[in-house]
């Protein structure tokens, strides 16, 4: 977030302000995770890591069930037996060891560079694929024997637009043979020393989606909120805006979460749900929508989670096409596709360095060269506000407030129990969209909840809502951060984990999503539940 940002479209503060809340909201995820790794070895020894050398059953077969789209078999995947004990346990002291991929998503088979960086003699590798396994949420898919360890040189910090940059030796090749497609972390674990754990995310991307669910793991918002070398796109070491990196690097490890960037609060309880209900799925990654015209071509819907700020134009550009050819489109966070970006290639390879220079796009050479501006969405030049393809438009930071249901007899709440006016606490927050239409506005649309909030001292409300366009097209977007966090809240909330959200706001938030994943997962939403309008009776206006 930049100074117009925090406090709605008009403006507030910036900074170390918001690098505290994400601190807080991704050890919240960590807290949650159980353990240390199940024993299996692998590998040549040589730093090749050959991913045929794995651990638990073999490999299914690949084959969907008959008559289904071809692809991952998400029911057979979720039956083999998972590893609970997937959590770093032990995160060891800062540096202990640390890494990342020279890509953030691989078709199955291929391989990519793994960059390490440890103080420790040796360390070994561990693949987890992220999902259900019978409420494990992972399956230990590979491990590594032992590898040398080397402390690699230090960062440095470009002068011009200060990104981070590490210059790495890579430390081993890994090979995907038999990974099925999927959202993985791969562990590092020090061997010797004083030890330590860390995440390195990783997608095995689907190389077609038709007729299935895609779920877009957001990487491009997890690198802006990256701090590693000091650094991100919100501020550097004094913790003010004026020192904020106006473009980073995926050429660097993720700081929050011992390395999972905000995987584990945004995304992993989602894919947990998605799986566990074993609707067909694809995996992709914002850079890989970005990249490829056709890739979302046939699919039944896209799911973009719980932080998914940054989008390039051309991800724009794809995700709107396929909504207009009928595949439906769930927004299940807040402030979505708010900040355009561009990417560049890095030493690495393209598509590694992610340019947003924001308010001061003026200084960009990508600008002056005739590439649109890395400004909010809404702002000129160019302004396109994120409304005409959300229904919804980001309102404001920070609320934390209780989500008031205004029309429970919605199909999306089903089941659910729901009655008007019914409050769930602390579920809507930290961000918040609204039906605004002052902005351009897709219609028909309905509001499910309308949420009362005050913003920085501006009195406003949170809007859940529902709109569908003339291809038969859903887009239900949840207008709150919270939502995949709350599907794990458990309890009364006073422990304050997940931010004070409780067991009821759970139910509520995980039958919501079951009845739409079901729906979206069916076809074009639209066609057996259009859309009715009720802006006017929410609102009282046009």
């Amino acid at each position: 977030m930049d100074q117009e940002h925090i406090a709605g479209p008009s403006g507030g503060g910036e900074g170390a302000g918001r690098r505290r809340f994400l601190a807080m909201a991704t050890g919240a995820a960590t807290a949650a995770g159980l353990g240390a790794a199940a024993g299996c070895a692998g590998g040549d020894g040589s730093g090749n890591l050959r991913a045929g050398e794995k651990a638990g059953s073999p490999a299914p077969d690949g084959k969907p069930p008959a008559g289904g789209p071809p692809g991952l078999d998400v029911k057979a995947e979720n039956a083999r037996p998972g590893n609970a004990d997937w959590a770093v346990a032990q995160a060891g002291p800062p540096r202990a060891v640390e890494g990342f991929a020279d890509r953030v998503s691989v078709l199955p088979g291929e391989s990519f560079g793994l960059y390490v960086s440890t103080t420790a003699p040796r360390f070994t590798v561990s693949a987890y694929r992220m999902g259900w396994y019978g409420g494990a949420r992972a399956r230990l898919v590979w491990r590594s024997q032992a590898l040398p360890g080397v402390r690699q040189p230090e960062h440095t910090v470009d002068s011009d637009t200060r990104m981070v940059r590490t210059r790495w030796a890579r430390t081993a090749t890994v090979e995907t043979k038999d990974w099925p497609e999927g959202s993985y972390l791969l562990r590092l674990d020090a061997q010797g020393g004083e030890g330590g754990q860390r995440f390195v995310p990783v997608t095995v991307r689907s190389a077609a989606t038709a007729g299935r669910t895609v779920v877009v793991n957001a990487v491009a918002t997890w690198q802006a909120y990256n701090r590693w070398g000091g650094y991100g796109s919100y501020d550097g070491p004094s913790g003010g805006y004026a020192t904020r990196s106006l473009a980073v690097s995926f050429d660097r490890p993720y700081e929050y979460d011992d390395g999972a960037g905000l995987f584990l609060v945004y995304e992993a309880p989602l894919i947990a749900l998605a799986e566990r209900l074993g609707i067909p799925l694809a995996y992709a990654t914002t850079t890989d929508v970005a990249r490829e015209k056709r890739l979302l071509e046939g699919a039944s819907a896209v799911l973009s989670l719980g932080h998914d700020e940054y989008w390039s134009p051309e991800q724009r550009a794809h995700v709107t096409a396929a909504r207009d050819a009928g595949t439906n489109l769930a927004i299940l966070g807040a402030n979505c596709c708010f900040r355009r970006i561009r990417l560049e290639a890095s030493e690495l390879g393209p598509d590694r360095t992610l340019v947003c220079y924001k308010s001061s796009y003026g200084q960009d050479p990508g600008f002056k060269r005739g590439h649109p501006a890395t400004v909010d969405f809404r702002s000129g030049p160019g302004a396109d506000p994120e409304s005409s393809l959300l229904g919804v438009i980001y309102d404001g930071y920070p609320v934390d407030a209780p989500y008031v249901v205004a029309h429970p007899g919605h199909w999306l709440f089903e089941g659910t129990g729901a009655k008007a006016g019914d409050r769930f606490e602390h579920l809507v927050g930290v961000e918040y969209d609204k039906v605004n239409t002052g902005f351009a506005t897709p219609r028909p649309i309905e509001i499910l909840a309308h949420s009362p909030v005050v913003c920085d001292g501006r009195p406003s409300h949170q809007d859940t809502a529902y709109y569908t366009v003339p291809s038969g097209a859903g887009v239900f977007a949840t207008g709150t951060m919270r939502w995949v966090e709350a599907l794990d809240a458990t309890g009364d909330g006073r422990s304050g984990r997940n931010h004070g959200l409780d067991a009821r706001s759970g139910a509520l938030t995980t039958r919501v999503t079951e009845n739409l994943l079901r729906v979206f997962a069916a076809g074009p939403a639209g066609r057996s539940h259009p859309a009715q309008d009720n802006v006017k009776a929410v609102y009282g206006g046009s």
